[in-house]
């Protein structure tokens, strides 16, 4: 379990990074979490809304009542990787599901249908999630169920829409 942990915090670690070849340091990273806000804040939110509408999105306006500011909320899917039934592989074959899993969420990412995956610090029955920016809930449980693990039966699947300003990054 340690290592399917570690596997994952060292793959969360190289798909932040934007080159293999690039150190950020946090200071940069803000800097460039700042200018995709500022191109976001650039383009009206009716403009990014049509668009979004136009390729199927769910979104809605939010005005914040204190400053009267318009913020673009959009329909996001949150996949719940959960202990699968299937967990009697031996520690060989289990480490290559880990690889295949590991290769196929940086598919996802690099492909821009998922944001953020990652697993939770606990050994409790869900492993992790993946928060993925597509337009309907089948195109995510489509994605999320072609995860080797998944297929392998290790791990299954729980899909539920989730709404979040659009263009705001983690803190």
């Amino acid at each position: 379990m340690k290592r399917i942990i570690l596997a994952l915090l060292v793959f969360c670690v190289l798909v932040s990074c934007n080159n293999e070849d690039k150190k950020i340091g946090a200071e940069e990273l803000a800097n460039e979490a700042t200018a995709d806000i500022e191109t976001i804040k650039e383009q009206s939110i009716a403009e990014i809304k049509a668009k979004l509408v136009d390729k199927g999105y769910q979104v809605f306006d939010y005005v914040d009542e204190k400053t009267n500011d318009t913020t673009l909320m959009q329909q996001y899917f949150i996949a719940f990787l959960k202990r699968g039934p299937i967990r009697n592989q031996n520690e060989e074959e289990a480490s290559k599901l880990q690889n295949e899993h590991l290769a196929h969420l940086g598919k996802m990412y690099e492909l821009g249908y998922a944001d953020i995956s990652g697993p939770f610090g606990d050994d409790g029955d869900i492993k992790g999630i993946t928060i993925y920016n597509v337009p309907t809930l089948q195109m995510a449980d489509s994605l999320a169920n072609a995860d080797p693990m998944v297929k392998a039966g290790r791990l299954v699947i729980e899909v539920h829409p989730w709404w979040a300003a659009k263009g705001f990054p983690l803190r």
